[in-house]
C-alpha cells in the first residue's frame, strides 16, 4: 500500500489506458479523475459529499463543487487482482469532520470500462448526517470542443421503455460568460429515479458522444435511488453519477462516529471510436462480467407465459392444459403460469394477495396436476409471484407485525391496494422463504416470475431513518434474499418483471437471470422496444413477447416472432386454436431460434440505423458474433406525415466493409424479403415489400475482399 508520504503532488495513482483515464493526485492531496492532460480546474474531485452544516462551495441544482469533496486529500492507495478483476482503493480523508473515503475503481485488463463504489467511515468524533454521496465523479471530457458534443439519454414508461433521445450538448447546457461573471453556471443536465420503480421515468443510463467517435456511457445500478448529472466546467464537461440523496429522494443516513456507508456502484464504459455501438459493446462485456453466473445465461430456453394477451391472469385447469399441450409442441421448454393462480376470493385477487396458496376453484385437481401436465410435456413448470406486497384484504396484513411494512409518520404505507413488505425484517423474509420453499422445495417449480406493479413512494421510515434510507436498506435486503433463494435453488430461473421494465436495473440483473423488457399489447408498438432493450440489458437476458394469435395474418404472425428473436424468447397467445399453418409458422420460428441462440451469450449488439425513435417506420438491430452477424429489420407502416414508406432501406455495416458477406434469410422462410451486399462501401440494401412485416437476416463471411486487408 502507498502512503501519503510517499505519494507526490502530480504522481497518478491510478489509469485506464482502454478508457484514457487517470486518477491523480495534486495541490493539497487532493486526487481528481479525467483524461491526461487537462487543466486541473476542469477535473471533480474524486468523491463529492454533502452533509447537513457541509454543503458546496457554489450554490445551484449541482451535486458537485462540495466542501468536503474539496478537502478530501490523499491517504493511501493499493491494488489487488480479484479473479479477472483488478481493484484499486484510493482511501482519502477530510481533516475537518474525520470523514474518510475509500474509493474502489475495479476493471479488467484491456477492457473499456471502470466500476466504482464508494464507502465512507466516520473517524471524527461526532456524528456526520449525509445528504449525498458520488459514486464516480469525473471531469476534463470534451476539453474545449463541447460545441461537437453529443447527449444521449433515455426515457422509460410502462408499455414504452427504451426510448432514447439526443440532443447537441450545447442545447442542454448553454454558453455562458464565464469570464464575465467570473462563476460557472448553477445548472446542469440531470436525471433521477422516484420512489421504488428504479426505470419509471429514465433508464438510470446515458452518453456522451464526440463527432470523432468517441464515446462516454455510464449507468448507476440501483433500485432505490439513483442521479446521475453532467455539466460544463471550466471549459469542459464533467459527469457525477449518484445514488439516492435528500433533494431528490429523502434520503439522508447519519454516520455516528466509527459508522460506515457504501454507496451503490455506478458504471463507466467508453470507446475511442465507434461511438454508441462501441461503447455498448463495452458495457455489455462489463454486465456479464459483474452479474451472478447462470446455466441459464447460455441455455436460454424458450418460455411461454400464459398472460400476455391470452389468459390475462385467469388461469384454470382446463383452460391451461391444451395451451401446455400446444407450447410443447411448438418448441417451448419453460411453461409459466402468470397472474391469478392463486385467485379464490370472490372480491378478486389484486388486493388479496401474499399467501401465495393455489386455488382449489380453478385448480380441482390440485395445482400440481397442471405442474406435472407441464414436465411431461417435457417442459420446465414455472410460476407468477409478487413477493414483495401484501394485499389490504389479504390475512398476512393482520398476522405479520407492523415493523415488517413500509411506514412512514408511523402510517403503513397502502399504494393500489397493497401493503410493501420490508424485507430488513425477519418476519417479513421468513414468510418468503416459506413460500418459496412450498413453491420451489415441494412443488417443483424450477421459474419464478418475479414482478413487482407498485410504486411505494420514497421508502420507509423505521425509528429515525429517513424515508429513502429505508428504501435503500430494504433494496440492499431484497437482493440479498434474492441472492440467498439461488443459493438454496441453484438451477432455480428468476424474471426480474417490473410491471414490465419498471425496475430494469443493473441491481436487479446482477442477479436475476432474465428482465421483462415491457408489457406492450400490440405488437406493432414492441419493435422500438425490442431493438432498444440491449441498451438496458444483455441481449440473452432482455425477455421480449411474442404472442401469435389464430387470427393473426402470417406477416403478424412473423412480425411478433422475429422481434423476440433478438434475446430471449417471451411466448404466449392461444397456440391451441390455431390452423396447422400458422401453427407451423410459430414452431418453424422457434426451431431457428434454436439454432442461433448459441450465439447470443458471445454477441455484441449494435443499431445500424442508429437507437430506434418511437414512431420510426424503419428499425434495424444487429448482434456481431465470432463468425457472423445476425440483423433483424423491421418495417412498419408510415406514421402521417412520414416520406419512410418506401419498401427498401440501405443500411451501413462500416465494420463489415470489404468483406464478403452472404446475407441470408432465416425467418420467415417465405419471406419475400431480399437483401443485396455492396462490400465496397459496406452497405446492405434490404426490401421488405409490405408495411408492418420483419426479417431476420445472417451475414456470413468475413474474409476481406482482395486488396482491401481487414
Amino acid at each position: 500500500m502507498t502512503s501519503a508520504a510517499e505519494a507526490a503532488e502530480g504522481s497518478v495513482l491510478w489509469s485506464q489506458e482502454v478508457l484514457g483515464l487517470h486518477a491523480v493526485a495534486g495541490p493539497g492531496g487532493s486526487v481528481r479523475l479525467g483524461p491526461p492532460g487537462r487543466h486541473w480546474d476542469t477535473l471533480l474531485p474524486l468523491v463529492e459529499v454533502t452533509a447537513t452544516g457541509h454543503g458546496r462551495t457554489w450554490s445551484g441544482e449541482r451535486f458537485i463543487d462540495t466542501s468536503i469533496g474539496e478537502r478530501l486529500a490523499y491517504r493511501a492507495h493499493e491494488t489487488v487482482r480479484d479473479g479477472e478483476w483488478r481493484c484499486t482503493t484510493i482511501a482519502l480523508d477530510d481533516p475537518v469532520t474525520g470523514l474518510v473515503a475509500e474509493v474502489a475503481l475495479r476493471t479488467c485488463p484491456g477492457a473499456g470500462f471502470l466500476r466504482s463504489q464508494v464507502r465512507l467511515v466516520n473517524e471524527g468524533g461526532v456524528p456526520l448526517l449525509l445528504e449525498s454521496v458520488s459514486s464516480l465523479a469525473l471531469g476534463g471530457l470534451a476539453d474545449g470542443a463541447l460545441g461537437g458534443l453529443t447527449l444521449h439519454w433515455a426515457d422509460n414508461d410502462w408499455l414504452a421503455e427504451c426510448r432514447w433521445r439526443r440532443s447537441p450538448f450545447r442545447d442542454q447546457v448553454v454558453r455562458l460568460s464565464r469570464s464575465a461573471h467570473g462563476h460557472e453556471g448553477r445548472g446542469c443536465f440531470e436525471r433521477f429515479s422516484q420512489g421504488g420503480w428504479s426505470t419509471g421515468r429514465h433508464l438510470p443510463v446515458a452518453a456522451l458522444t464526440e463527432q470523432a467517435g468517441r464515446a462516454w456511457l455510464w449507468q448507476i445500478e440501483s433500485s432505490a435511488g439513483w442521479r446521475y448529472e453532467t455539466g460544463e466546467r471550466e471549459g469542459a464537461a464533467y459527469v457525477a453519477l449518484f445514488g439516492p440523496d435528500d433533494a431528490h429522494h429523502q434520503w439522508r443516513r447519519t454516520l455516528a462516529p466509527g459508522e460506515g456507508f457504501s454507496t451503490v456502484p455506478a458504471t463507466l464504459a467508453g470507446a475511442r471510436t465507434g461511438g454508441l455501438d462501441a461503447a455498448f459493446g463495452q458495457l455489455t462485456d462489463c454486465r456479464r462480467r459483474m452479474r451472478r453466473g447462470h446455466p441459464d445465461h447460455t441455455a436460454l430456453p424458450v418460455i411461454y407465459n400464459d398472460y400476455m394477451n391470452t389468459l390475462m391472469g385467469d388461469p384454470t385447469t382446463d383452460k391451461l392444459l391444451p395451451l401446455i399441450e400446444a407450447a410443447a409442441a411448438a418448441g417451448a421448454e419453460v411453461f409459466v403460469v402468470d397472474a391469478g393462480w392463486y385467485d379464490d376470493d370472490a372480491e378478486g385477487w389484486w388486493d388479496a394477495v401474499g399467501a401465495w396458496e393455489p386455488s382449489d376453484r380453478r385448480f380441482p385437481g390440485g395445482i400440481r396436476r397442471v405442474l406435472d401436465a407441464v414436465r411431461e410435456h417435457g417442459m420446465t413448470p414455472g410460476l407468477w409471484l409478487e413477493p414483495e406486497v401484501v394485499g389490504v384484504r389479504s390475512p398476512l396484513a393482520r398476522t405479520l407485525p407492523p415493523e415488517a411494512f413500509f411506514r412512514r409518520g408511523g402510517v403503513r404505507v397502502t399504494e393500489h391496494g397493497r401493503h410493501h413488505l420490508d424485507l430488513r425484517h425477519p418476519a417479513a423474509r421468513a414468510h418468503l422463504d416459506r413460500v418459496v420453499d412450498r413453491i420451489v422445495g415441494e412443488w417443483g417449480v424450477g421459474y419464478l416470475k418475479l414482478d413487482y406493479n407498485i410504486n411505494p413512494g420514497p421508502g420507509t421510515e423505521n425509528g429515525g431513518e429517513s424515508a429513502g434510507a429505508g428504501l435503500l436498506g430494504h433494496h440492499r435486503a431484497h437482493l440479498d434474499w434474492l441472492n440467498a433463494v439461488l443459493d438454496r435453488y441453484p438451477g432455480l430461473v428468476l424474471e426480474n418483471c417490473g410491471s414490465g421494465g419498471l425496475r430494469m436495473d443493473y441491481a436487479q440483473l446482477a442477479v436475476t437471470q432474465l428482465q421483462s423488457t415491457s408489457d406492450q399489447q400490440d405488437p406493432l408498438r414492441c419493435p422500438p422496444i425490442a431493438a432498444a432493450a440491449a441498451t438496458a440489458v444483455t441481449p440473452e437476458q432482455a425477455a421480449v413477447w411474442a404472442y401469435p394469435q389464430p387470427h393473426f395474418t402470417p406477416d403478424l404472425i412473423a412480425f411478433t416472432l422475429t422481434g423476440a428473436m433478438t434475446g430471449r424468447i417471451h411466448l404466449s397467445g392461444f397456440l391451441d386454436r390455431m390452423d396447422p399453418d400458422r401453427f407451423d409458422l410459430v414452431r418453424t420460428g422457434l426451431s431457428v431460434y434454436k439454432e442461433l441462440r448459441r450465439q447470443i451469450p458471445d454477441s455484441l449488439p449494435y443499431w445500424p440505423l442508429g437507437l430506434p425513435g418511437w414512431e420510426d417506420s424503419w428499425i434495424a438491430f444487429g448482434r456481431r458474433g465470432t463468425d457472423a452477424d445476425w440483423l433483424t429489420l423491421w418495417r412498419r407502416a408510415a406514421a402521417p406525415g412520414d416520406d419512410a414508406g418506401d419498401s427498401t432501406r440501405t443500411v451501413a455495416l462500416d465494420h463489415l466493409r470489404g468483406a464478403r458477406v452472404t446475407p441470408t434469410v432465416l425467418y420467415p422462410a417465405t419471406a419475400d424479403a431480399t437483401a443485396a451486399w455492396d462490400a465496397a462501401h459496406g452497405r446492405l440494401t434490404v426490401c421488405l415489400p409490405r408495411p408492418d412485416t420483419a426479417v431476420l437476416l445472417r451475414l456470413d463471411g468475413r474474409a476481406p475482399l482482395p486488396g482491401r486487408g481487414d
